[in-house]
């Protein structure tokens, strides 16, 4: 049995991603800050609730601690993300009011969340017959999209979000190289429509959540280090 942790699961991407991987065989584990939404979620879903906030250090070691008294972990889906880049009247933050404090807040979730997490579970992967980590980025983390004039990507202004994305794409490219046993490779969902954006998204979350399923079950010979969205390979 295949075992998965979902970081943010109790809601949108990651709760639909679950689902998912459930009707798939896998074990799945939901991670929520707050274990009693999580305790919700899990039993709709027929899955497992880990209290796990991406931002404490005790709180991921005790999930990491958990799953591992209850047999290990295989796959891991960095799912749970922030953006800080909505003022109060859903106008986006750009550059021109972007403060350090925006942006540290934004890296604190997507970037440092990763990397504490991923840490922290390293060990358990590290055992696993066929590990896998999916890191849940963003179109707007391409730097050849974002620079290319005329396109949706280019025309968004903000700041925070994107540059924490694009730190999530590099991440996932030197743990690929530093584990090549491993499956690692980032992932862009679209332009999904839940609370992250403030539902003014243009997808369901059954079509965003497609390519971090399909990653999520990627085998050995599968492709690792790699940046993709439901098409197919993207352009860093």
């Amino acid at each position: 049995m295949t075992a998965t942790l979902i970081t943010g699961a109790n809601k949108g991407l990651g709760f639909e991603t679950a689902r998912r991987l459930i009707a798939a065989g896998h074990t799945v584990y939901i991670g929520s800050r707050d274990v009693e939404r999580g305790r919700r979620a899990a039993e709709q879903l027929g899955a497992r609730v880990v209290q796990l906030d991406v931002t404490d250090d005790a709180s991921v070691e005790a999930a990491a601690k958990a799953i591992e008294a209850d047999g290990g972990l295989d796959v891991l889906v960095n799912n749970a993300g922030i953006a800080v880049e909505m003022s109060d009247n859903n106008v986006v933050i750009g550059a021109a009011d972007l403060t350090a404090d925006v942006m540290r807040h934004a890296f604190e979730t997507n970037v440092f969340g990763v990397v504490r997490v991923t840490h922290a579970f390293l060990p358990l992967l590290q055992r696993s017959a066929a590990p896998v980590v999916v890191n849940v980025s963003s179109g707007l983390a391409s730097m050849a999209r974002v620079t290319a004039p005329g396109t949706p990507v280019h025309a968004y202004p903000g700041v925070a979000y994107p540059a924490s994305k694009t730190a999530v794409n590099m991440i996932t490219v030197q743990y690929a190289k530093a584990f090549p046993n491993m499956r690692i490779n980032a992932v862009e969902p679209g332009f999904t429509k839940t609370d992250l954006n403030r539902n003014t998204g243009i997808q369901t979350v059954e079509q965003g959540a497609e390519i971090i399923v399909r990653m999520a079950q990627v085998g050995p010979d599968g492709p690792t280090g790699g940046y993709f969205d439901a098409e197919g390979t993207l352009p860093w």
